[in-house]
């Protein structure tokens, strides 16, 4: 039997492609609305990738090309893990790995008022959501969604942090959930939070588990779904030893 060449558009998801590649072809695709992210051209039916990286797809139909930056590029509505590097009268300056630092504004917390602003030492890690961005302007941050509700927004007590790739962020943040979270999460407790700027916070009881947690995910980036669950796998049997 011969094989069957795939010309559905799920064929290159999660695939690595390279600027010219022609990733979507529309006219297999009628009666179809795309929507194209960052990373891909239209010409005519063709799509093409205009930087190399790997095929995304989010339901219900946006498609871009996901590159692994050391550099994050702050963009509205993108939840990150900030630092506190300095506090004034109206707003925290906070490091966000950006071009700039960005500012959080006192009173933008759930139900924030004059009479209970936060007091945030330099160096406190915070989850944020950027509310703005402008050229030429410090970007503006949130501890609320977009309801003003805080909806796990906010300061994050002990735990480990530490850096990653935008790619790997974007991964661990995912939908589904990625392998190596289901995997870790069947056997150990844990809890986590990813910013897209790259970073990447692990708390447990015990150190020894947010050590694992964070070395099998910081070990994930390359790996495929199967890969990422037989790491898990072996790292979990020397605790066990």
């Amino acid at each position: 039997m011969g094989t069957e060449v795939s010309t559905s558009p799920t064929s290159l998801i999660d695939q690595t492609v390279v600027p010219g590649d022609v990733v979507l072809d529309l006219s297999n695709m009628t009666n179809q609305t795309i929507k194209l992210g960052s990373g891909l051209r239209q010409d005519n039916d063709a799509i093409s990738a205009m930087r190399a990286g790997k095929l995304r797809y989010t339901k219900p139909n946006k498609y871009w090309v996901e590159s692994s930056h050391k550099r994050y590029i702050p963009r509205p509505e993108d939840a990150v893990l900030g630092i506190v590097v300095d506090s004034k009268s109206d707003n925290f300056w906070v490091d966000i790995k950006g071009p700039q630092l960005a500012l959080l504004p006192v009173l933008a917390f759930e139900g924030g008022t004059r009479r209970n602003i936060p007091k945030f030492e330099v160096g406190t890690l915070l989850y944020v959501r950027i509310v703005k961005t402008n050229t030429g302007m410090n970007p503006e941050l949130s501890c609320t969604d977009a309801s003003g509700k805080a909806a796990g927004f906010g300061p994050l007590k002990d735990g480990f942090m530490f850096e990653t790739s935008t790619g790997l962020s974007r991964m661990l943040l995912s939908s589904p959930t990625c392998p190596v979270l289901e995997a870790l999460g069947k056997k150990l407790s844990f809890e986590t939070a990813f910013g897209l700027n790259g970073r990447a916070w692990v708390h447990a009881a015990a150190p020894r588990v947010v050590i694992i947690v964070a070395n099998a995910l910081m070990n994930s980036e390359t790996l495929s779904g199967t890969q990422q669950r037989i790491m898990v796998e072996k790292l979990l049997e020397k605790i066990s030893e």
